[in-house]
């Protein structure tokens, strides 16, 4: 069983669900508005609904490896509905610096499908393991470099806007994206 609800911050809806035995390490209002400035600075479409889910280890090892093949747990897994194409580009994104977008990118589509009038597209789920969030907080591996002691609850802040901004497009697989992302994260955590 989980615990779900969803919040309003217009224009967006987030809904969130927390796994059974799982800590609450934030309310649920904060955590709905972080990835609310998120979204606003990933140019998500308006409106729009988004799914964050509070899970475990478990899940999240189960997640990489059906996903993303790879073994053990990770701290958090987005799963983006729409093209990268669909939100404005920015630093290393798709068509920036010398990267080719695909053809649709000159007419992005909101959605990849037809929606009854009035409806939100829904942009995607995060996954954020909160047993990960609280060892890599307590341990001194978390932050951006993996080196940072802070609070279990201020890593889950970092691990859902990092989650959110790869809903919307944002990736840090090159240095320029990396640095672009995670200036980026900064300013929304300090916000």
């Amino acid at each position: 069983m989980a615990d779900g609800r969803s919040l309003y911050l217009r224009p967006w809806r987030i809904d969130l669900t927390v796994r059974d035995g799982v800590l609450r390490l934030a309310p649920a209002a904060a955590l709905a508005r972080i990835i609310a400035r998120a979204l606003a600075a990933g140019g998500a479409p308006r409106p729009a609904s988004i799914g964050l889910i509070l899970s475990n280890d478990g899940e999240l090892a189960e997640l990489n490896a059906v996903h993303m093949g790879k073994t053990g747990p990770t701290d958090v897994l987005s799963f983006p509905l729409l093209d990268p194409t669909a939100y404005p580009a920015h630093p290393g994104g798709p068509g920036a610096h010398g990267r080719v977008p695909s053809a649709a990118a000159a007419t992005p589509a909101v959605t990849a499908f037809a929606l009854p009038p009035g409806a939100r597209p829904h942009l995607g789920d995060i996954v954020v393991s909160v047993e990960r969030a609280i060892a890599q907080a307590t341990e001194g591996r978390g932050g951006w470099r993996g080196d940072r002691r802070w609070s279990p609850a201020d890593e889950l802040r970092l691990l859902v806007v990092h989650g959110t901004l790869h809903v919307c497009g944002w990736d840090h697989a090159e240095p320029i994206e990396e640095l672009a992302m995670r200036s980026l994260e900064a300013t929304l955590l300090d916000g």
